[in-house]
């Protein structure tokens, strides 16, 4: 038997299933190409998206697949960049603030925010294939870098090295990511579900709501850990002992209605889409006029203070590689590199699908872990797409990701001009604008539906919320994965398996629960096995239960008290569905096989795929059942009836 490449061409040839014989039938099914190894399969995967480069003009594809911008930019129109400018003004008056908020999520300097929505933005535009995708820091990932390292080191008390901390993992997680868009393992990002990933960001955004309450009622004294129980009893004593400002509480609470209003109008009437977008920077420059003129700074209200300006600094010698902290970092990478992938993917796809054009994941995971590892030696934090941002991009009718470098112009601007205008900024307005970002990451009506459809993902969707909500984000992450998981694996030990029967008047065979009019053929029982793997994780259970249907109707025949016509003399297994078989699931079908001739039931197989008749002969199994393998169940049962002692003989 040669290889799929040396396949014979009669394999291909149609198959003249009517007339041909038995053994000819038979023989197709065992005469197959010997399947690919497994390291074949592996070096296939991982090199596929490599090969067409090394075809000729290699040089210039590879560049073409690294940059994008190289290709799509030599059709680049005016127009285009127009359109490109509108949206990145537009995208940038949103940034900013945003940026400054997330900074004080993460725990870390105002600076650092803007930092992040200059070098990564950049990157992206040369490497990165979607035109929607807003790129910069996220509420989710800054409250999930700060809640992790903030048990490893206080950001209070050693800013420095929480800093080094986090460049680290930033860092780290570029890493992840460009190694699973090389070598294609984009797969790990769907560990997380759709239920666990709507359920994580529910309860997150939640809990992000929580601790800006510390900005915007002017809390000084705050919790650090991150869960609702502690955060709520950390505000309820702050209020109990009058340690919050009424004047913050007001200033934040006026704006972040203004803010929802113009989101509001802005949804009503789509010509002013750009006002909920510009909406929060109009809310910091006059909150930061009305602190400068009536100095409330004097009166209890909390500000920024300095902003460092000017481009971003080298953090390349503050990068963690030795030491205790390394291992913790790796760690923290990873887990971001994971939430942040989920993020950017969900963003991107949905974009993706909604104009029409087809997006690389793995390119899209490479250009990700680029631009963090650069951002991680530029003093930026993890960044990816953000759901707010990206919305108002594409409504400002952004054609290209020029959009985001010209974002990424207007931050740098901003840090080298206007930086000392923003210190008496209060920080309640930078909460408020946290806050009003946090709606469109609770979805209650995508939970209902998930209930409504699925019980078992609503579960890990509950996990997922209650995890990040009473014990920590990292907690709430490990239960929606480990629901995920307990959920696949409760699927593949115990498969279904199903008695098929034949539609009236048809040849096809499916199962007797489905469609009750579905007609048994007397002393032949079909079981379908529901399974793409046969393991040693269910096997056994596999085989007790044919086993099961297999004596049930054999006692439901000696009730009839038709020895021979009723009992069951043939079982027929339909592998249709059945993919691969392991050594267990071998073993498995040859005590079935003895069980089953112990009864005096011959075993016969139906549609088997490449990988099990390629195993099954190499175990000698086929042999063993007489070579009874036929291509379809239709056949199985022509071929098993003139067997049957005192038949009823059905015409299919």
């Amino acid at each position: 038997m040669g290889s799929w490449d040396n396949a014979s061409p009669e394999v291909d040839q149609p198959l003249d299933i009517e007339h041909g014989s038995h053994v000819d039938k038979t023989r197709s099914v065992l005469d197959i190409p010997e399947p690919p190894s497994l390291w074949h399969e592996l070096m296939d995967e991982s090199s596929s998206s490599f090969r067409a480069k090394l075809q000729p003009r290699s040089v210039v594809l590879f560049f073409e697949g690294l940059f994008p911008i190289l290709s799509w930019g030599r059709k680049y129109k005016c127009w285009k960049f127009k359109s490109d400018l509108m949206a990145g003004l537009t995208l940038a008056s949103l940034s900013i603030p945003q940026s400054i908020g997330y900074a004080s999520l993460a725990k870390l300097d105002p600076q650092y925010g803007l930092y992040t929505s200059l070098v990564p933005p950049l990157i992206y535009g040369l490497m990165g294939n979607s035109s929607e995708i807003a790129i910069g820091p996220v509420a989710v990932v800054s409250l999930l870098l700060s809640s992790m390292i903030q048990k490893v080191v206080d950001p209070v008390a050693d800013p420095i090295t929480y800093r080094r901390i986090v460049f680290t993992t930033t860092f780290f997680a570029g890493t992840f990511q460009a190694t699973f868009g090389l070598f294609r393992l984009g797969f790990l990002v769907d560990f997380l579900s759709h239920a666990a990933v709507v359920g994580f960001t529910g309860g997150a955004a939640i809990l992000i709501c929580m601790q800006q309450l510390k900005g915007l009622l002017g809390i000084t004294h705050f919790t650090n850990k991150t869960d609702v129980i502690s955060v709520l009893e950390a505000v309820w004593r702050s209020i109990h002992h009058a340690q919050w400002s009424p004047l913050s509480f007001l200033l934040g609470c006026s704006f972040l209605i203004f803010i929802l209003i113009t989101r509001f109008l802005g949804r009503r009437n789509r010509k002013i889409f750009w006002l909920p977008a510009i909406a929060p920077l109009i809310a910091v420059i006059l909150s930061t006029l009305i602190v400068f003129l009536t100095r409330a700074d004097k009166n209890g209200v909390q500000i920024v203070k300095h902003i460092k300006g000017g481009l971003n600094l080298n953090s390349a010698p503050q990068l963690i590689f030795n030491g205790p902290h390394v291992g913790e970092a790796a760690k923290f990478g990873f887990i971001s590199a994971i939430i942040a992938l989920m993020e950017a993917t969900a963003i991107s796809r949905s974009f993706a699908a909604t104009k029409g054009y087809h997006l690389d994941g793995n390119k899209e995971m490479l250009a990700m872990g680029v631009m963090n590892i650069v951002g991680s030696l530029s003093s930026c934090y993890v960044a990816t797409g953000s759901f707010s941002r990206s919305a108002v991009n594409f409504m400002s009718g952004c054609q290209t990701v020029v959009s985001n470098l010209i974002m990424a112009v207007m931050v740098l601007i901003s840090l080298e001009l206007f930086t000392g205008l923003l210190y008496f900024t209060p920080i309640s307005i930078l909460a408020s604008v946290i806050l009003s970002a946090l709606p469109g990451l609770i979805d209650i009506n995508e939970a209902y539906h998930i209930w409504k459809v699925d019980k078992l993902d609503f579960l890990a969707c509950l996990g997922a919320f209650f995890g990040v909500l009473f014990a920590s984000v990292e907690i709430g992450l490990l239960a929606a994965v480990t629901i995920s998981f307990g959920r696949i694996l409760l699927y593949t030990i115990r498969p279904r398996t199903e008695v098929l029967g034949r539609l009236p008047s048809t040849d096809i065979f499916c199962s007797i629960s489905q469609y009750p009019n579905a007609v048994k053929n007397p002393g032949i029982l079909i079981v379908r096995i529901q399974s793409s793997l046969l393991c040693f994780a269910n096997a056994n259970y596999v085989r007790e239960r044919i086993m099961k249907w297999a004596m049930e109707e054999e006692g439901k025949g000696k009730e009839t008290k038709a020895n021979e016509k009723g009992r069951i003399q043939v079982l027929i297994l339909d592998l249709s569905n059945l993919m691969n078989i392991d050594t267990s699931g071998i073993h498995a079908l040859e005590e079935l096989h003895k069980k089953l001739a112990s009864h005096g039931i011959e075993l016969a197989m139906a549609n088997p795929w490449t990988q099990v008749i390629h195993k099954l002969k190499l175990a000698q199994f086929v042999e063993k059942i007489g070579e009874q393998v036929f291509l379809t169940v239709g056949e199985a049962v022509q071929a098993c009836l003139p067997n049957i002692k005192d038949p009823v003989m059905v015409t299919l």
